[in-house]
């Protein structure tokens, strides 16, 4: 009998985003250094109906799952696997954790949820991401996560009058296992 949960850490757990998260979720589309973490688009606020859109949206090559408090059961973030191609088993992974929220390792814990579900669950072979060079918070979690740096796109990115990298990030499977203690 299977009783280890893949989708529960000791700080949060994993669960489905509801509509009653869109609210809330709207509120980090406003702010504007969230959203030049999360994406090298133009950062503009986005309504509400257009993220219920996207967030409720549902596909084979993705899963979403909102990040919760394991007390309060509280939103504090949205970590999924997108675009995978199961021909290959690899998928990307991205995270976005309430600016409220963040500093406080529920990114570091959430990805390490949702690796192992894609590892365990999905039999995933590789998962990727890409980092803003500018952000060395998220890339030294990454790092101690097990991902390795595998490229550059050399500055990608124009930002407030400077160029950035963007940074290919990859991480396998057997290299995730050897990393794992229990």
């Amino acid at each position: 009998m299977l009783t280890n949960n893949l989708l529960v850490g000791t700080k949060i757990h994993l669960n489905s985003v509801t509509e009653e998260d869109i609210p809330l979720i709207t509120t980090w589309y406003q702010n504007a250094d969230f959203l030049r973490l999360l994406d090298a688009v133009p950062s503009m606020p986005r309504g509400q109906e257009e993220l219920k859109k996207e967030f409720m949206q549902t596909s084979p090559t993705l899963f979403r799952f909102a990040i919760r408090d394991n007390e309060s059961k509280q939103l504090l973030g949205i970590v999924q696997l997108q675009g995978i191609l199961w021909n290959h088993g690899a998928t990307w992974i991205a995270i976005e954790i309430d600016p409220d929220q963040q500093n406080k390792g529920i990114g570091q814990e959430a990805i390490r949820l949702c690796l192992k579900f894609a590892f365990h669950e999905l039999n995933l072979h590789r998962v990727q991401l890409t980092v803003f060079g500018y952000n060395s918070r998220a890339i030294a979690t990454y790092e101690k996560l097990g991902f390795q740096r595998e490229g550059t796109y050399r500055e990608f990115l124009f930002r407030d009058g400077k160029r950035y990298d963007m940074l290919l990030y990859g991480l396998l499977r057997s290299e995730w296992e050897a990393l794992q203690t229990d």
